[in-house]
């Protein structure tokens, strides 16, 4: 491996982990419930809330396969990452124009930065391949992660400082703080994605056709990643038991913040918790790393989707503040491992020579599953009336996830990921 390239391609998740951290998680659901929207309905607030994350995963799904379709015949992931990257940056800073009460207007600009950012990085995973050899992705891929934490939970510990302190950064009040804590995200997201376009080196495909032809052909290619998948079952089915527990961990992870004013706690109390899963999960996330040499990785993927089955379920159960922060250090454990080990262990079925157009499909369902999570929530929600009922309708997502995952033969997907490649020399 070499060290620059995998330092660089790391140091993405660090960047652009700031919008998953302070806009996803954290300051865009408490500001959308206490400022944008109206703090008085905060069912409908959920519902708003897990509508926008539903769209955003809905365009992000559609185009996932085509584009990767497209950077495969085109040699153009980089290319790809950096216009997504810069899109979503753009449209973040663009969060400090948005007045008291345009929900619409946040919707809109939240929807399309999560485009940026869930764009990037479909590109950014398929060069994994690119940056380290199948037996140290599992490590890359976790490194990645936990850089991801430590990057994210630096500059969102100084945002919340910014919220609760205002007067210290010469700030008026606490929604200009917040206001201003989108802009540090853009500036953050931009400056450390620097090392990856100078540092990460993509494989030239002397395949290559131009770009306007890599259009056409990409619509063909998408076409007939469906008859791969059907000659490489195991990677189908792993998309399915994917695009049903991961589903279930992202939106967890968008919603928390929401549940939690739901139920009354402060927003000191929510922004500390998430603090915690920020400073806890890099060290967890190399750590499962290691347990998953020891047990291997699918089975700790497996305990992983259980423990996320328990961690729901104690949620629909939560009725002090102390619990929230219990149930943060539950979730820290085990959220940078499920991620980041999914990833490697798709990457380990799928044919190297078609990596972006095969994380095409893995983001694609992803972002599919991420539709039916929020929204599963936010109706719910608004139906029974009851946050509680909502946050326990998403342990469906798990027990589906986890037993299609235990059906999943890795070996053999491995193998047919070998004679498929030596077909294509």
């Amino acid at each position: 491996m070499n060290r620059k390239s995998v330092l660089g391609w790391a140091l993405y998740d660090w960047a652009n982990s700031a919008f998953a951290t302070t806009v996803m998680a954290g300051f865009f659901p408490l500001f959308f419930n206490a400022y944008w929207a109206d703090p008085n309905n905060p069912t409908q607030s959920t519902f708003y809330l897990g509508v926008a994350n539903s769209l955003a995963s809905i365009i992000v799904a559609l185009l996932a396969p085509f584009l990767g379709a497209i950077a495969d015949r085109g040699s153009a992931k980089k290319r790809f990452m950096i216009f997504f990257a810069f899109f979503g940056i753009t449209l973040t800073c663009a969060f400090w124009l948005v007045g008291q009460g345009a929900w619409q207007f946040a919707i809109i600009l939240y929807v399309g930065a999560t485009v940026g950012f869930s764009g990037g990085n479909i590109f950014y995973d398929s060069l994994l391949v690119s940056v380290a050899p199948k037996d140290k992705q599992n490590y890359v891929s976790s490194l990645g992660y936990g850089l991801g934490y430590i990057g994210g939970g630096v500059l969102f510990a100084l945002n919340v400082v910014m919220f609760l302190k205002p007067a210290l950064f010469g700030l008026p009040d606490q929604a200009t703080a917040v206001k201003f804590s989108f802009i540090t995200v853009g500036i953050w997201w931009a400056i450390f994605t620097i090392p990856f376009w100078m540092y990460v080196k993509e494989p030239k495909n002397y395949d290559s056709v131009p770009m306007g032809r890599a259009v056409v052909l990409g619509w063909r290619q998408l076409m007939d990643t469906f008859r791969k998948l059907g000659q490489l079952r195991v990677v189908g089915l792993f998309l399915v038991a994917y695009w049903f527990y991961i589903d279930g961990v992202d939106t967890i992870v968008k919603m928390a913040v929401d549940y939690g004013m739901a139920l009354g706690f402060s927003s000191s109390t929510l922004m500390t918790a998430l603090l915690m899963v920020q400073f806890i999960a890099f060290p967890a996330a190399l750590l499962y790393s290691w347990i998953a040499s020891k047990i291997g990785t699918k089975q700790a993927v497996m305990s992983a989707v259980v423990a996320y089955g328990i961690i729901t379920l104690l949620g629909y159960f939560m009725q002090k503040e102390s619990d929230f922060y219990i149930l943060a250090v539950l979730v820290a454990l085990f959220q940078g491992g499920v991620q980041a080990l999914s990833r490697s262990l798709y990457g380990r079925i799928i044919p190297e020579r078609h990596a972006a157009e095969f994380f095409g499909f893995y983001n694609m369902l992803g972002k599919f599953a991420a539709v039916l999570g929020p929204l599963l929530m936010g109706t719910v929600t608004l139906v029974t009336g009851s946050g509680r009922i909502g946050i326990l309708s998403i342990l469906i997502l798990f027990i589906i996830g986890g037993y299609l995952l235990s059906r999943v033969d890795f070996e053999k997907g491995e193998r047919l990921a070998r004679m498929y490649n030596a077909e294509l020399e």
